[in-house]
């Protein structure tokens, strides 16, 4: 079971300074192919994918002076199509604006193509994709525009990102 893993070196792929710097340079990234835009609004994906998104949006503002605007997607990522897609703030305003999905892992690209359908209703200008690491397991069409980590592993092997403070902070191949 993931959820009785142990959190040690031995299984540790990521440190705490290693995530960290990975968010930096991926902020750097994201502000380089958009540097012309006034504002950006990061979509993360609940629940690591909103702290990763939150990581980001510090960086790039320390960074440029743009306004990063935050989103909260909540979905059920085994049976999407069982439960509603939920992105919070609801009223946000998704006209000819660079959207940027934000989640830790990029298996199958499942998630992430779901958690798109909420802005395939208007007219953004833009859909840019980031996430931790990319496992390469992909089964939709879903790339990652920024990846902290490329990271090929079986299909039985699972990775686990804790980004809550702590000393399990770090990502954990299982």
């Amino acid at each position: 079971m993931i959820d009785d893993i142990t959190f040690d070196e031995s299984n540790r792929i990521l440190a705490q300074h290693q995530i960290r710097q990975k968010i930096k340079r991926m902020a750097y990234e994201l502000y380089e192919n958009n540097f012309e835009e006034q504002d950006l609004l990061l979509a993360g994906i609940q629940e690591n994918g909103y702290l990763m998104a939150q990581m980001l949006a510090k960086e790039i503002q320390s960074i440029a002076a743009i306004t990063v605007e935050l989103a909260s997607i909540t979905l059920d990522k085994i049976y999407p199509l069982e439960h509603p897609i939920v992105v919070e703030p609801a009223n946000i305003n998704l006209n000819n604006r660079v959207v940027i999905l934000v989640d830790d892992v990029l298996n199958t690209g499942k998630t992430l193509a779901y958690a798109m359908q909420s802005f395939l209703k208007t007219e953004v200008k833009k859909i840019e994709t980031a996430t931790l690491i990319n496992r390469h397991h992909t089964l939709y069409p879903i790339n990652a525009t920024y990846t902290g980590l490329s990271l090929s592993t079986t299909l039985q092997e699972h990775i686990r990102v804790v980004l809550t403070e702590g000393n399990r902070f770090g990502a954990y191949l299982i």
